[in-house]
């Protein structure tokens, strides 16, 4: 668990990158949404110095969470009026709700500043002279994009007010509302697990006995959720409001899941049988 005086140079790393993104939305005359995108990739800069500075890039894990529900309140208010809105009030409490979650289990369980997210270390390594390149574009901006990506729905939404809910909301809300429960079950589940954990098990029961990676699933049906209430506004604009869940997809199935299931492997034997018998990300029955 991290000390307190650890979140000293997060709580500063962050204040310095929003202010950063700040004076680009407040100073700069960029058509919007790129006036947020170049206001996002800047403050993701000054995060990044502190990972240099600090030698740790897990500076970054919070912004995941960080920045999307602050997008959200930017956007609300450069649209007047939405703030009454009751598509845009869902979609911006859905949104808090969804960031103070993860924010809260990242700082619960945060190792610290010694600690660093041992994929990064993997990531330097693999792109040898590049590894700082790799560090910026890789760890840093290439999820900033994604999870910007990921957003366009709730600009979508916010900019939009002259459209009434339907039944694409309902099913929006259900998917939406229903990835943070089962992000948070998946969660607790684990990290009751790990505090009672023998050497070289894993978790199979629960969410996890019917997905390998139900936090994953749970993170992923939060953007599929929004990208539904993008659409519900704007199904013509398909093109830009989809490709967001589409890249978390990518993600997830080719990146995160793999990533995650060598590692363990690597360190449980077992889990490779496991990996036959339990579905990836979409939760099903275990097979026998």
């Amino acid at each position: 668990m991290a000390r307190k005086a650890d979140f000293a140079p997060i709580v500063v790393s962050y204040l310095l990158s929003i202010a950063a993104g700040a004076a680009v939305l407040f100073e700069l005359s960029l058509a919007a949404p790129w006036d947020a995108f170049a206001a996002d990739v800047l403050a993701t800069v000054v995060i990044f110095g502190f990972s240099y500075a600090y030698k740790n890039s897990s500076f970054y894990d919070a912004y995941w969470s960080v920045i999307p529900p602050l997008l959200a309140l930017y956007w609300m208010w450069r649209h007047p009026g939405m703030e009454h809105n009751p598509r845009a009030l869902l979609v911006l409490a859905l949104v808090w709700l969804w960031a103070i979650r993860l924010t809260t289990n990242w700082s619960v369980y945060w190792g610290g500043l010694h600690h660093e997210d041992w994929r990064y270390a993997i990531v330097r390594t693999r792109a040898g002279k590049a590894a700082l390149l790799a560090d910026l574009f890789g760890i840093h901006l290439f999820p900033t994009v994604q999870v910007f990506l990921g957003c366009l729905p709730i600009y979508a939404v916010m900019s939009r007010g002259d459209v009434a809910l339907g039944a694409l909301d309902a099913i929006a809300f259900v998917v939406t509302f229903g990835a943070i429960a089962i992000e948070l079950i998946a969660d607790l589940q684990l990290h009751a697990f790990i505090a009672r954990r023998q050497s070289g098990t894993f978790i199979s029961s629960g969410l996890w006995a019917w997905s390998r990676h139900p936090n994953y699933f749970g993170e992923l049906s939060f953007w599929w959720g929004l990208m539904l209430f993008g659409l519900a506004v704007a199904p013509m604009q398909w093109w830009w409001i989809a490709p967001g869940a589409l890249a978390m997809t990518a993600m997830f199935v080719f990146v995160s899941v793999p990533f995650m299931d060598e590692r363990s492997v690597e360190r449980r034997p077992a889990y490779r049988e496991h990996m036959r018998k339990v579905s990836a990300l979409l939760p099903l029955p275990p097979k026998f």
